[in-house]
């Protein structure tokens, strides 16, 4: 896992490629007259699909937001220790 690639990252890549695979599944199973019984599941997955990839934009947004927070409350902690060392 590189530094920028969250755990979250890699559940949404895991979770896209069992998709893929599913719907490899499916579309191979409707060639021969079974996809029928799997139509329901299919939209269940793409629903939750995108439920999840909403939460992981809500995510990334407030992990944004708190790293921003971090960054000037570290810059006003710095400002303060240099101002108190005569700097």
């Amino acid at each position: 896992m590189t530094q920028d690639e969250t755990a979250l990252d890699q559940a949404a890549r895991r979770l896209d490629r069992a998709l893929a695979l599913l719907e490899q599944e499916l579309a191979g199973r409707r060639s021969v007259g079974e996809g029928e019984l799997f139509d329901p599941a299919r939209s269940s997955l793409a629903a939750e699909l995108e439920r999840s990839r909403e939460r992981e934009r809500q995510l990334e947004t407030a992990g944004a937001e708190a790293s921003r927070a971090l960054g000037q409350a570290i810059a006003q902690i710095e400002s303060v220790l240099g101002d108190g060392r005569g700097d």
